[in-house]
């Protein structure tokens, strides 16, 4: 069994993403046992260039197999903001030592705030994945896949993290942190992501 890093300290990214996963042949570790590990400085301009840096930093620090996405918000009227910083947003308005739950308030309020007077025709957004799986020597398979939605007023739902309570969902009639996880992954940027990948994953081992 092909053993598989996934490059992320993010529990609830974690869950989600060996939910999905879990019926593949392979063994998902976490980057547990690797503390002292620094992190890579995210410097890329696009999710893609952000996944693939991780993936091959991981997998060469590890070793190992290394699964990394790179996903965020994309707003429409703030000109594709918070894209690529979507996770640290807000970091400066946080004290140094804030916990995810915390930063992800932050991050929130501050898309309010940039939104505010915005109509809700003008609100449209969508969450984007970019998965890449890579060896210590190469890249070996790289996706990605978007979900389209709006971004409300105010935070609704207590599921999922990030921006999930202002990513409504016209068609679901409710945001994605209202939705159970088994919905959630059946039409969320990641879940859509990492089903492909799995398809291609399948395809990757038998050859």
């Amino acid at each position: 069994m092909q053993s598989l890093v996934l490059a992320t300290r993010n529990q609830s990214k974690l869950r989600e993403l060996k939910e999905v996963l879990g019926d593949l042949p392979v063994q998902v570790l976490s980057l547990e046992g690797h503390d002292n590990l620094p992190e890579p400085e995210e410097t890329g301009l696009t999710f893609a260039d952000n996944a693939r840096l991780k993936a091959q930093y991981y997998a060469q620090a590890t070793g190992c197999w290394c699964l990394a996405d790179d996903s965020g918000l994309v707003v429409d009227a703030l000109d594709g903001a918070p894209g690529v910083y979507s996770a640290r947003y807000a970091a400066q308005q946080c004290p140094p030592d804030a916990d995810r739950h915390t930063i992800d308030q932050a991050n929130n309020r501050k898309l309010l705030a940039a939104l505010q007077g915005v109509p809700d025709e003008q609100r449209t957004a969508r969450f984007v994945c970019h998965l890449v799986l890579a060896s210590p020597e190469r890249v070996l398979i790289e996706t990605f896949d978007t979900v389209e939605g709006r971004i409300g007023y105010e935070a609704r739902g207590q599921n999922g993290f990030g921006y999930d309570p202002l990513f409504f969902i016209p068609e679901m009639g409710c945001t994605t942190a209202e939705l159970p996880s088994d919905k959630k992954h059946a039409i969320s940027h990641r879940g859509k992501a990492v089903r492909h990948f799995a398809g291609l994953l399948k395809h990757f081992l038998r050859k």
